[in-house]
């Protein structure tokens, strides 16, 4: 625990430091988060062979719009070995609105709170929701949007799947970015 506690404090001093540290193609280092109820959490224990980072919300309808299609993610891929690592990075929800949207929504995997919005920042994260693919080796491999429309009836590119279609046969992923899309992630005000 002692251990999780420290590498949370190193997330909040390098993010305020460094600003964007995750690009694609770039190493991700562990990283702390929090659990719904407070707990500190290490990346380095949620990760797999491929992991999904999403920042998503409770409150953004955009985000809302992907709750169905992130379930559908998660139960098609997950028994394939792949991990998922879903944020709430707006400091406008607390942890407590975290826990209930995830409960209500009858999500299959945890939802963790990125207080101050520090690991939003070390990725670059702009939107809820937004994702990253990180492969066995740490290295970003996809980073865009789940998909290329709000409506899933209107969908043409599953962007999220394709890469990690590709990231499971061994392949390269094309395309490696795609723009991601919903609403701002609602960050803490910064003080110089």
């Amino acid at each position: 625990m002692g251990r999780a506690i420290s590498l949370w404090a190193a997330t909040l001093l390098a993010a305020g430091a460094f600003g964007q540290e995750f690009k694609l193609g770039s190493k991700v280092s562990d990283f702390g988060l929090r659990d719904v109820s407070g707990a500190p959490v290490a990346f380095g224990k949620l990760k797999g062979q491929v992991t999904v980072i999403g920042f998503i919300a409770t409150q953004c309808p955009i985000s809302n719009d992907y709750n169905g299609r992130m379930k559908a993610l998660y139960t098609d891929y997950h028994p394939k070995g792949v991990h998922f690592v879903f944020i709430n990075p707006n400091n406008t929800e607390p942890a407590g609105d975290v826990a209930q949207h995830t409960k209500q929504n009858g999500f299959p995997f945890a939802v963790y709170k990125d207080e101050r919005n520090v690991v939003a920042d070390r990725f670059g994260a702009e939107f809820t929701p937004e994702v990253f693919v990180v492969d066995s080796e740490g290295v970003i491999r996809y980073h865009g949007a789940i998909d290329d429309s709000r409506v899933e009836a209107r969908v043409k590119a599953q962007s999220l799947r394709k890469a990690l279609d590709a990231m499971l046969a061994g392949q390269s992923v094309e395309p490696a970015r795609t723009r991601a899309f919903g609403c701002t992630i609602k960050r803490v005000k910064k003080t110089s």
